[in-house]
């Protein structure tokens, strides 16, 4: 169970979401409706929602937009992650990265474990930081990204989550 401190006021994060896909478009999205529902939920932002195919330059072009720009301060992508040969959401993603944050990976199929047992070792979950701004990479179905966002995500940006998260140390991200 998170430990919420009630010391702390929450802090509304702008969150833009990336669905990468070839074959969804809004009318038949799932996984992006439902992070921007539960983000909407928590009480953050959405700062944007972009639809991508499977291609490594465009995901770059569209994440690299959002990291340059102050006001979003974390983008979530869903799809991609698998294996097959257009799967390339995570070489599209760790390019950008200044650091990486290899426990989201670790975590995330440790949790998925727990659901979907060995399955969860085809996913490709990944999360990092770039010019400040935190990027998940989560797998393109639904339950994934529920799973990624209500046991992972909303905690680690709900500045009010005990004992760190990562809001509280967003403004330190471009330290030298």
């Amino acid at each position: 169970m998170p430990n919420i401190s009630t010391k702390v006021d929450f802090i509304p994060l702008n969150i833009a979401v990336l669905v990468v896909s070839d074959s969804r478009a809004e009318a038949d999205d799932k996984s992006g409706k439902m992070l921007v529902k539960l983000l909407t939920q928590t009480g953050h932002s959405l700062a944007d929602k972009q639809f991508v195919t499977d291609d490594i330059y465009e995901i770059r072009a569209v994440v690299s937009n959002w990291v340059v720009d102050p006001d979003v301060h974390a983008v979530i992508t869903t799809g991609g992650t698998g294996l097959t040969g257009r799967d390339v959401t995570p070489e599209a993603m760790k390019v950008l990265y200044d650091k990486e944050i290899e426990g989201f990976g670790e975590i995330f199929r440790k949790l998925s474990y727990d659901l979907i047992e060995t399955s969860t070792i085809q996913s490709r979950a990944i999360a990092g930081l770039a010019n400040g701004t935190v990027l998940f990479t989560l797998p393109g179905s639904p339950g994934a990204c529920k799973d990624g966002w209500n046991m992972i995500i909303q905690h680690q940006l709900d500045f009010r989550h005990q004992p760190c998260n990562l809001v509280q140390m967003m403004p330190r991200f471009k330290e030298m």
